[in-house]
């Protein structure tokens, strides 16, 4: 199989150099695919394509025409990231999650960093996500923020950046799991001998922050893992982490307030509940304390919470910490606990609430992506130099109309990595988000999940929008050493 060449798009391409070469950290995985017998590989992506529909690995999408349903679309090209460049990431994200952590603390506490100036008390008073219930909780840990998925992407010359935090129920990293079991049974051959480092230990990892966030003199704590339910578009996620972490997943109507404690209703009575990684947003959470309609919470489980008496992971209130404004000043606010430039860069972020940099921002729409400062998933979103005269139009309006609900970044042109389209390979733009865990201790999962904008051109990668996704390798130390010769590779794709 001949993978050259290969047609870049003249930016920043993960796995090839500039001058068409493979870069050293896929040297060997490039040598491997062009041993493949010709089709093979498009054999190998439709087994794992069936794969995949097998094991009902799927997604939903609201409001799709042809259906909520979707089977998790995936490409078997991995991305590739060296031992180095991963050392650095890891580093850069823990000491942002610590630096969160600590923010959010703060605003619900001491609001230092608001007396002393570092971030505008406007900026936090006018955040949606900002929740006056959470106003003097002291989590077990002092933690908040359990779980995080931080999407970073690579600009064309090759820097990267954070592009934004998600410390509320962050989702994707049941697909990282599924990936690279796909990749070992469709690949097995190739991925064998690369020396990646194993991703296997997150469920692991996750029950013991967990456990490890419980009540103060719980010696045996139970935990369970609280969904809105099968129409939830993570609700595969929610029930794989369950069953993979061994703990039981519940609706709201399976918990209940009783005598200052959560219980969860069971066959054989009621059981104590002391840890409940949440799936579910604030709002609906507690009807007695946020959304009194709510059906799929647990009424007065605050009380409980307050109390001490069961953790929540992550904590409520977590979300002003990845509102789209507060992102603007998280260098700042790693400077101001730490003293210490933050080691991953943020996107240059132009917030619509100030005069000037509004005023910049709508003389610039067809030069700007236009982002709400508080949905997800890719909706709501301005790409300018793609909308028409109208839709720039009605982004200013609304603009104008609330500029607290708005920010802007430059068009960034996303790093590509070869992406199977047909029988051919061709550059298609991807971000990545990583997954950190903060408890007693901070891990970091090695790699995490890679997202690819499966249209030519596009910078969408979200799953919602008509994304995909790869697996992603980060190599051990060593592992861009030269490939050891490969055995016979025409064998079929079963194994």
């Amino acid at each position: 199989m001949l993978l050259l060449p290969y047609e870049m798009d003249g930016g920043f391409d993960e796995m090839f150099a500039p001058d068409g070469r493979p870069r050293a950290s896929g040297e060997r995985f490039v040598r491997r695919l062009e041993a493949l017998a010709e089709g093979n590989l498009r054999e190998r992506q439709k087994s794992a394509e069936l794969n995949l529909q097998n094991m009902g690995i799927t997604f939903n999408v609201y409001s799709h025409q042809a259906g909520t349903e979707k089977v998790w679309p995936f490409d078997l090209l991995p991305r590739i990231i060296d031992a180095e460049e991963w050392s650095m990431i890891a580093k850069g994200l823990e000491q942002r999650i610590r630096a969160l952590n600590q923010f959010v603390d703060d605003i619900y506490n001491d609001q230092k960093i608001i007396k002393d100036k570092a971030v505008p008390e406007s900026l936090i008073a006018s955040s949606k996500t900002l929740r006056k219930q959470c106003v003097g909780l002291q989590p077990a840990q002092r933690v908040w923020c359990h779980i995080t998925g931080v999407d970073l992407i690579r600009d064309a010359d090759g820097q990267l950046y954070v592009l934004e935090d998600n410390m509320r129920c962050p989702s994707g990293v049941s697909y990282v799991l599924e990936n690279r079991e796909l990749m070992k049974r469709t690949f097995a051959h190739v991925f064998e001998g690369m020396s990646v480092e194993p991703i296997e230990e997150y469920p692991e990892q996750l029950l013991k922050t967990l456990l490890d966030c419980a009540p103060t003199g719980v010696s045996d704590p139970v935990a369970v893992l609280l969904t809105p339910g099968v129409h939830n578009s993570a609700y595969f996620e929610h029930s794989f982490l369950a069953q993979q972490m061994g703990i039981e997943l519940v609706h709201g109507s399976d918990l209940i307030v009783k005598d200052g404690f959560v219980h969860m209703i069971t066959t054989r009575g009621l059981r104590r509940v002391d840890v409940i990684y949440r799936r579910i947003d604030d709002d609906f959470l507690d009807p007695a304390h946020f959304r009194a309609d709510s059906c799929l919470g647990v009424k007065h489980l605050m009380d409980v919470y307050r109390a001490g008496r069961v953790s929540l992971a992550n904590a409520p209130g977590t979300g002003v910490a990845d509102d789209k404004a507060v992102y603007a000043y998280v260098p700042d606010i790693i400077r101001y606990y730490f003293g210490e430039d933050p080691i991953l860069p943020n996107v240059p972020t132009f917030l619509c609430d100030d005069d000037k940099q509004r005023e910049h921002v709508l003389s610039h729409l067809d030069q700007l992506v236009v982002k709400p400062t508080n949905e997800s998933g890719g909706y709501g979103i301005l790409m300018g130099p793609h909308a028409s005269a109208n839709e720039r139009a009605e982004c200013a309006e609304a603009i104008q109309k609330n500029p607290r609900d708005w920010i802007a970044q430059p068009m960034l042109n996303l790093s590509t990595v070869p992406t199977l389209v047909g029988d051919e390979l061709k550059p298609r733009h991807v971000d990545l988000r990583p997954f950190v865990l903060c408890g007693k201790d901070v891990y970091v999962m090695p790699g995490g999940l890679t997202r690819v904008a499966l249209k030519k051109g596009s910078m969408i990668v979200n799953s919602s929008q008509g994304g995909g996704s790869k697996d992603t390798w980060v190599l051990r130390n060593g592992a861009t050493a030269q490939p050891k010769p490969v055995s016979n590779t025409k064998e079929s794709s079963s194994c």
